[in-house]
Order: structure tokens, then sequence, then C-alpha cells
């Protein structure tokens, strides 16, 4: 099968949504600013990105820069992770982002246990800008219950129908999660990167799928020009096993260095193709779902 052209992609992406958008301001070096990845996202006419930090919750970006972004043809949305930088598992932080608009909830990325494990020297991440204090933040008690405040955390996205994120929590933590975030009434969810850093199999995320969730993959993963080199074939394995129909691609990008969203969607998103994915599948795993989880439609 011959490849479509960048031209034919921007056609197929057009309506896309970015879940997974790495823009600055962050202690992390970032290839550019939240209205410049606005800018980027109007090549494809995205219908929406989501930006996120490690650090801090990015709804207070969105509202300091909102007279410059007020002319983006994509709407642009933050949220919060779950770091030591915002007190760890935090309702009151959590309060605010999702009632001055945020619509996404990240449980700890870089604080996790699983990412701590997977990345004992430190970080696995560029060198922040400026030395950040960080620590372990447990979701967990020492019996294995799910603590009280990551309680009161469900109920807020619940009450708000923000989206839930399992972070880089290992797989055991996030089905825990996201078992009793449907039992709360979370409709949207999300694993991220289910084979990198959470060390998620297939069968696993099959389970988060049986309490509604989606499994997120990253371009910034797949991108043949992206300093992450993995085979776009084992993506499409992951879409035909999980199906389409619970599948998101976004880009985990915005780090300085890195691919533009917009191309590593394009270049990923041909590869799929000329792998035999379906123009639908791929639309509804660009287009369709990411816009459900948030909540674009509403």
């Amino acid at each position: 099968m011959r490849m479509p052209s960048p031209d034919a992609m921007t056609k197929i992406l057009r309506g896309s949504v970015d879940l997974h958008c790495h823009s600055g301001p962050s202690p992390f070096p970032r290839r550019f600013n939240h209205v410049e990845a606005a800018l980027d996202a109007e090549r494809l006419q995205m219908r929406g990105i989501l930006v996120k930090s490690h650090h801090h919750n990015t709804v207070m970006d969105l509202l300091a820069m909102a007279d410059r972004l007020a002319g983006s043809k994509t709407a642009v949305f933050g949220g919060i992770a779950l770091n030591s930088q915002v007190g760890g598992i935090n309702p009151y932080a959590v309060a605010m982002c999702l009632r001055m608009g945020g619509r996404a909830v990240w449980f700890p990325t870089f604080s996790s246990g699983r990412h701590i494990e997977c990345h004992p020297e430190g970080g696995g991440f560029p060198s922040a800008t400026v030395d950040v204090p960080s620590d372990r933040v447990d979701v967990r008690t020492p019996s294995g219950d799910l603590v009280p405040e990551a309680l009161e955390v469900l109920d807020l996205i619940s009450e708000s129908g923000a989206m839930l994120s399992g972070g880089h929590l290992e797989a055991g933590t996030i089905a825990q999660l996201f078992a009793e975030g449907k039992a709360r009434g979370v409709t949207r969810m999300v694993i991220n990167h289910p084979n990198f850093v959470i060390g998620a199999e297939p069968e696993q995320c099959l389970e988060l799928v049986g309490f509604g969730a989606y499994v997120e993959h990253e371009v910034g993963m797949y991108d043949p020009e992206g300093h992450r080199k993995w085979d776009p074939k084992d993506l499409l394995t992951w879409i035909e096993r999980i199906g389409p129909e619970h599948t998101v691609l976004a880009s985990d990008l915005g780090q300085q260095n890195r691919p533009l969203p917009v191309d590593a969607f394009i270049r990923v998103g041909a590869a799929l193709l000329d792998l035999g994915l379906p123009e639908k599948a791929l639309r509804q795993i660009t287009c369709d779902n990411p816009a459900f989880l948030l909540g674009l439609d509403d």
C-alpha cells in the first residue's frame, strides 16, 4: 500500500484532538508555549488540545494567556497532574483546577512509585531549568486501599465530568483507581502509553476497557523522526487487540528538540494507514474518541 502524502493526511486528520501536549511554561525545556501549540494545531484544524504540565495546574496558564488565545481556531484546555509540586493527591488543588475550567486530572506521573522504579537515577526527563524539589506520592495506604484523598479527587472528577488519567501508576493500581472511579460515576478514563513506564499488557488494558477506559498511545513514541523509535507495527497490533473504539492517539510532545505534534501525527497516521489501518479507524482514534474524553460534544 502506498503511504498517503502529507497533504492527504492533513485532510484525513482534520478535526483531530490532542490529549497530551507538553507546551510551556514548564521547569522542563519546552519547544513552544501554549499559544504556539495552538498555532501548530491549527495546521490540522484540530478541534482541541489538552496541555499538560508535570508540575502545575495549566488552567491558570491559559487564563493568563486568554487574550492571546482568543483568536485561535483550536480550543486549548488545561488540567492538573498530582505530583509533589501540587501537594500530591490534593483535593483542594483539583477542585480549584476543575471549577476554573480544567478538563483533566492526571494521577502521579514522575512522583509515582512506578516511575521512580523505572528511573531510579532521577526523573527520566531532561534536566529542569530550575531546581524543583520532588518526592514520591503514594495513592495506596499500607493496607492496599486507595488513600482517602484519592476518593475525594474521584468525586470531584465525577462532579465535573472531567477526564481521569492513571498517570504513571502501575497497572494494578490504575485498575483499582478506575474501578473506584466507575463506581463513583467517572465516565472518562484513560491509561497513557501502557507499554512505556506503566508496563501494562494488552490483557490488563482490556480489563480497564471493561470499566469504560480508553488506551492512549503517543505518536511521539512511534514517529520515525523522533528520538523514541518504536515500531508502528507494534502500535497497529495494540490498536487491533484493544479495538479502535477504545483507543486514542495523542502526541506527548512539546519538549525541546523533539518534533512538532502535528508533524508526528501526520507521519504516524500515514504509517498506520500504510500498514492497513482503515481510514475510519484512524479518525476514530484521533478525532472521535479524544473529543469524547475532552467533553467537546457535551
